[in-house]
């Protein structure tokens, strides 16, 4: 899998309560064509699958589970964050590295200018990291 800095959400971000990620993505602004009285409307996740990699990369220790929670906001402050997808909650006995979310894709409803991730964690884990981004392709054969 092909990660770049840019589409980057977490990168070995260590999770001992629920956080947001480290960085968020500015998809940048929607341009409005001459001539038209409005902006043109924006939904990434509508026509094409843009691969969404959210994985475990230092075992988890302590703690009950972790969730994953796709955001978008139409400001960079998040001060009215939209969850447009979730994974379920994660026993942090099954959050060993190599595992990955069950959120392969950018879902449809991201139509807002910023996204980021909330990891919502469930007591009090002692370790664990999770790196995450937008990526070029998922493996899938292990």
């Amino acid at each position: 899998m092909h990660l770049d800095a840019q589409n980057l959400f977490s990168d070995a971000q260590a999770l001992t309560a629920t956080a947001v990620s480290t960085n968020h993505i500015d998809l940048g602004d929607t341009a409005q064509p001459v001539l038209s009285p409005a902006a043109l409307k924006r939904d990434i996740g509508g026509n094409y699958d843009i691969p969404l990699l959210v994985q475990v990369v230092e075992d988890f220790a302590d703690g009950t589970s972790v969730q994953v929670q796709v955001q978008t906001a139409t400001e960079n402050t998040f001060a009215s964050p939209k969850v447009v997808a979730s994974s379920p909650a994660v026993a942090v006995a099954d959050l060993k590295a190599g595992y990955k979310f069950p959120v392969p894709v950018i879902p449809f409803g991201a139509d807002q200018r910023y996204m980021r991730l909330n990891y919502v964690v469930v007591g009090t884990p002692t370790a664990g990291k999770i790196t995450a981004g937008i990526a070029a392709g998922l493996q899938t054969n292990g």
